[in-house]
């Protein structure tokens, strides 16, 4: 049996690393189309990979949400299903992925206009969730994620072709410049940097407590953090901050006694649905990469 080949359009995981200038929009809507967002927002987001809302859920949602989380970690079937993921230490949950599929609760947060509204208006289609989960980052020790773009990996190891993706965290406890909060490059999102290395078999498994595989060097996140500068996110529970697939972002340790706990909800384009990986023996598992592409309605 023969393969067709393809032309790539992001190389990675080679013999070296490789810079290649984005070739996807950022924001995929024309100007003008109505949505949650306004325009100064776009262009922001657009300038800058990200867009901060410091109210993208009421008081009593989150009361509701985090309650519903605490429920899904202390459940001893959420636990041991293969879709919770825990810290190599502690053995404390330390996220919990498919999160819209197992809670109706977060199944309807998906859906609500506020959220998947502004995924629509910022992709320029009908959206689905190519991922979804809560990281739970308690206090006194939980790890932190490593420098990485998400389409990096979405591209090498799940299949999504285009940059055609964004992210929105929605945070469940204070945002605090202390307890490991999420990191980015601002201005970053504009050029694909792809890591040097193969992937090895089933790499979700290993990377998913601690990243190896997609890894960028030293010298060059050094040349990034150079060019871009860091942005910490801070906050109070109900902000969320939305970014660019193509964002080079991260998060510390949480060595401090305040939880971070986080929705994290991944949309991608319908006209941008996941094909064979680029750069990877197979598809990582559906919790993790979705391959059903039904938009959200």
């Amino acid at each position: 049996m023969t393969t067709t080949a393809r032309t790539d359009p992001y190389p990675t995981r080679g013999t070296g690393e490789v810079i290649t200038p984005r070739q996807d929009p950022v924001v995929w809507s024309a100007p003008g189309v109505p949505g949650p967002m306004l325009p100064a927002e776009l262009l922001e987001y657009e300038r800058d990979g990200f867009l901060t809302v410091p109210e993208q859920i009421t008081d009593a949602e989150v009361a509701l949400y985090r309650a519903e989380l605490d429920r899904l970690i202390a459940d001893p079937a959420v636990r041991a299903d293969e879709r919770s993921i825990v810290e190599p230490k502690s053995r404390a949950v330390r996220s919990v992925f498919e999160v819209h599929r197992l809670s109706g609760f977060f199944a309807a947060l998906v859906r609500d206009e506020r959220v998947v509204g502004r995924a629509r208006q910022i992709l320029g289609s009908d959206v689905y969730v190519h991922q979804s989960r809560v990281n739970v980052k308690p206090g006194f020790g939980a790890s932190g994620f490593y420098w990485h773009s998400d389409f990096e990996t979405w591209h090498a190891e799940d299949g999504l072709p285009r940059m055609r993706t964004v992210s929105v965290s929605i945070a469940l406890t204070e945002n605090r410049d202390t307890n490991g909060g999420l990191m980015i490059m601002p201005g970053s999102h504009r050029a694909f940097l792809g890591c040097a290395g193969a992937t090895p078999e089933d790499n979700y498994k290993q990377s998913l407590r601690m990243q190896d595989a997609g890894t960028p060097s030293d010298a060059a996140l050094t040349r990034l953090a150079d060019e871009h500068g860091i942005r910490l996110f801070t906050g109070g529970a109900g902000s969320a901050t939305w970014f660019d697939c193509n964002c080079m972002h991260g998060s510390g340790d949480n060595i401090t006694p305040y939880a971070r706990s986080n929705v994290f909800i991944v949309f991608n384009s319908v006209e941008n649905a996941a094909v064979r990986p680029f750069a990877a023996p197979s598809p990582r598992p559906e919790f993790i990469g979705a391959r059903d592409f039904t938009p959200v309605r």
